[in-house]
């Protein structure tokens, strides 16, 4: 990952993962459904029905963080190595083992994923938040340890991403008790944008300047202008989750206009309260009505 494809691939990958988030979460808004589980479009209930059950982002999950292992691996000539031969003997590659480590946290969210939506007899949504955010306490663990032989610009980078980590990984805690909450899932799909946006500015940054000309660590005007572009992405990021609910609100208004708001009828948590309770309570409401009516019979006799 110390090159500009290892910042660039996964930033890439998680700024797809954020626009798909964005849109799941702006069609459940505008159709006021469920977030967890939103209802098909009555075209995809046919024959075609499976594939939209499959767990796509599990599957683009899977893909990329096993490409990004393979990548790690072929950069390393001979091999990635543990540990040398000589005596005493000491640990080599210390950053790209950690970059391995992430790749294959990626990977194993990516399986949790698929296993809970296609595989188990009933999905479970509390693993899958559960993996989530195990991964992303373990990648700031990572990250934290990742800084520091880092100086300067790229230490300003880091510390600006592990603020979005850090930040990250409290919504995803969070969403363990809510998981079905607008607010979250809109501010995850954002900080998803941003760490996939910032991974790609850091990525030409570092390795390939628009200039021409590297930044100079010992220049406080780059350092602060790093911040500056941090707060850029901040900014445009924002605008883009807007401009998707507004393209979103308009494709769906122009182009599916026989699709009313469903959500009250399909989403699980608005169904009726039809249980034994409700219907021993209109047993109880019945028989007073009928001693109602017989007392008034007598008093009338």
């Amino acid at each position: 990952m110390g090159t500009f494809i290892g910042h660039v691939y996964p930033g890439l990958f998680l700024i797809l993962y954020g626009l798909y988030q964005a849109i799941v979460v702006s069609k459940a808004v505008i159709f006021k459904d469920s977030l967890l589980d939103p209802s098909c479009h009555p075209r995809n209930k046919g024959r075609w029905a499976r594939l939209w059950k499959i767990s796509y982002r599990g599957l683009l999950k899977m893909v990329t963080g096993s490409i990004l292992i393979a990548y790690e691996i072929s950069c390393i000539k001979g091999g990635l190595v543990l540990m040398n031969r000589q005596l005493p003997p000491r640990f080599l590659y210390p950053k790209e083992w950690q970059h391995l480590t992430m790749f294959i946290l990626l990977t194993l969210n990516g399986c949790v994923d698929v296993m809970s939506r296609n595989l188990l007899p009933q999905r479970c949504v509390l693993l899958e938040k559960g993996s989530l955010v195990l991964t992303f306490y373990v990648l700031l663990l990572l990250l934290v340890s990742h800084v520091q032989d880092t100086t300067g610009i790229e230490l300003q980078i880091h510390y600006l991403l592990i603020l979005v980590v850090f930040l990250l990984m409290l919504v995803l805690t969070i969403e363990l008790w809510t998981p079905d909450t607008f607010q979250l899932l809109l501010i995850e799909a954002f900080l998803f944008l941003m760490m996939g946006s910032w991974l790609m500015q850091a990525g030409f940054i570092l390795y390939r300047p628009v200039t021409g000309y590297p930044w100079q660590d010992d220049d406080i005007s780059d350092i602060m202008f790093v911040t500056t572009f941090f707060c850029w992405h901040v900014m445009i990021n924002a605008l883009c989750l807007l401009g998707i609910y507004g393209l979103s609100a308009l494709w769906h208004r122009c182009h599916c206009p026989s699709l009313k708001l469903m959500g009250s009828k399909e989403a699980p948590y608005h169904k009726g309260t039809v249980g034994p309770l409700y219907k021993l309570l209109q047993e109880v409401e019945q028989s007073e009505k009928d001693e109602q009516a017989l007392l008034l019979s007598k008093s009338s006799s």
